[in-house]
C-alpha cells in the first residue's frame, strides 16, 4: 500500500471515508440514545411493547438522512478538490492543442498528486513552447544557410551558360567548394535530426582514440599550416568502443572551428583517460569567448558575430553536432574560455 504522505490523495480519501463512517455511526447511536431518553421523559411508565412503532421508523429515517447528508457533503467537497486540477489541466491542454503553447495550468494546493500533475504538465508545456521557438528559428536559419551557396552556384552556372565566365579549373573548383559546403550543412542537419529523434545509429568498434585523432590531425596539417596554426599534440593511448567515423567527425569539426575563429593561434590537441572515460581536449590561444558566447556555444545556428561567422564560412552547427555525438555515446561535451584569451573544448565518452 502506498505511503500516506501529508496532503496526498490517499490520505484525504482515508480521512474522508473515516469521517463519514464515524459521523454515520455517531448519528445512529446517539440519535437512538436521545430518542429513548426523550421517549421515557415524555411517556413515563411501564415499558412498551418491543415491536417497532411508527415513530421508531421516523427516527431511523431521520438518522439515516443525516448520515447520508454528511456523507454527501464530504463526498462533494472531496470531488471538488479532485476535479478542480483536472479541469485546469484539461482546459490548458485544449489551449495547447489549438496551437497556443503559452497556456499554463493553475490550481496548486489541492493535494500532493495534483500539484505534481500540474507542475509536470506545465514543464511539458514549457518544453513544447521552447521546441516550437527552436523549430521556427531553425527553419529560418536553414533557409538562410542554404540560400547563400545556392545563390552563388546559380549565379556561376548562369554565368557559364551565358558565356560571362570562361570555363576553367578554378571556376569549377569554386563550384565544388560551394557544393561541399552544402553537403556539410545537410550532413550536420541529418546528424542533429537523428539525435533529436533518438535514432542515431552508432557503428561501434574498439580502437585507440589517440591513433585516430593523430591520423586526422596529420591529414589536416597542410591546411592548418597554411592558416599559420601552430599544432601541438599530446596523444596518450585511450582504448574505447565507439563509432570511429563519428569520432573522426568530431575531431574535424573541432579543429575546423579553431581554424575558422582562432587563426594564427596555437592549436593543442590532447587525448587521455580519466576514470572510466576517454577525453579529447582541443585548445587554442585565440581571443576567447564571452560569458554569453559560452552559454549559447552549443546552440544550433547560433553565432556571436553573424557577419564575421558567415564570412568565415561557418554554419553554426559544428559544436551542436559535437554535443549530439557525445550524448549519443553516453558522454558529454563542454567548453570553457580562459581569462585573457584561449578556449578549450572537451569531448568526453565512456570507454565501453
Amino acid at each position: 500500500m502506498a505511503t500516506l504522505v501529508k496532503n496526498s490523495l490517499n490520505r484525504q480519501i482515508v480521512w474522508s471515508t473515516t469521517i463519514v463512517a464515524f459521523v454515520s455511526l455517531s448519528v445512529m447511536f446517539f440519535g437512538f440514545l436521545i430518542y429513548g431518553w426523550v421517549w421515557d421523559w415524555l411517556f413515563p411508565g411501564p415499558a412498551t411493547a418491543e415491536e417497532w412503532a411508527p415513530t421508531d421508523f421516523v427516527v431511523l429515517a431521520i438518522n439515516v438522512a443525516i448520515g447520508q447528508a454528511v456523507g454527501a457533503y464530504v463526498g462533494w467537497r472531496l470531488a471538488r478538490r479532485l476535479v478542480k486540477p483536472l479541469i485546469a489541466v484539461a482546459e490548458t491542454a485544449r489551449t495547447i492543442a489549438e496551437g497556443d503553447f503559452t497556456g499554463r495550468a493553475t490550481g496548486q494546493g489541492t493535494f500532493g498528486e495534483a500539484d505534481r500533475l500540474i507542475e509536470d504538465f506545465n514543464q511539458m508545456a514549457e518544453k513544447l513552447q521552447r521546441a516550437e521557438k527552436e523549430l521556427l528559428y531553425s527553419n529560418s536559419a536553414i533557409a538562410h544557410e542554404l540560400r547563400t551557396p545556392l545563390t552563388i552556384l546559380r549565379g556561376r552556372m548562369q554565368g557559364l551558360a551565358d558565356g560571362v565566365f570562361e570555363p576553367s579549373q578554378d571556376v569549377f573548383l569554386g563550384l565544388v567548394k560551394h557544393i561541399d559546403s552544402l553537403t556539410r550543412i545537410v550532413d550536420d542537419l541529418k546528424t542533429l535530426s537523428l539525435m533529436n529523434a533518438g535514432r542515431m545509429e552508432l557503428q561501434v568498434s574498439r580502437f585507440d582514440l589517440a591513433a585516430e585523432v593523430g591520423d586526422t590531425v596529420d591529414t589536416m596539417r597542410p591546411t592548418l599550416s597554411a592558416q599559420r596554426l601552430e599544432i601541438v599534440t599530446d596523444l596518450r593511448s585511450a582504448s574505447i568502443i565507439a563509432d570511429r567515423a563519428r569520432l573522426r567527425q568530431v575531431v574535424l569539426a573541432l579543429i575546423d572551428n579553431v581554424a575558422r575563429y582562432a587563426p594564427a593561434s596555437r592549436l593543442e590537441v590532447k587525448t587521455f583517460m580519466k576514470g572510466g572515460f576517454a577525453i579529447l581536449q582541443i585548445s587554442d590561444s585565440g581571443p576567447g569567448m564571452t560569458p554569453l558566447e559560452l552559454e549559447y556555444a552549443f546552440e544550433r545556428f547560433w553565432r556571436a558575430d553573424e557577419a564575421r561567422s558567415r564570412r568565415a564560412g561557418g554554419s553554426g552547427l559544428g559544436l551542436s553536432v559535437v554535443k549530439a555525438i557525445a550524448e549519443a555515446h553516453g558522454g558529454k561535451a563542454s567548453i570553457e574560455s580562459r581569462k585573457g584569451g584561449g578556449t578549450t573544448v572537451r569531448f568526453t565518452v565512456p570507454r565501453y
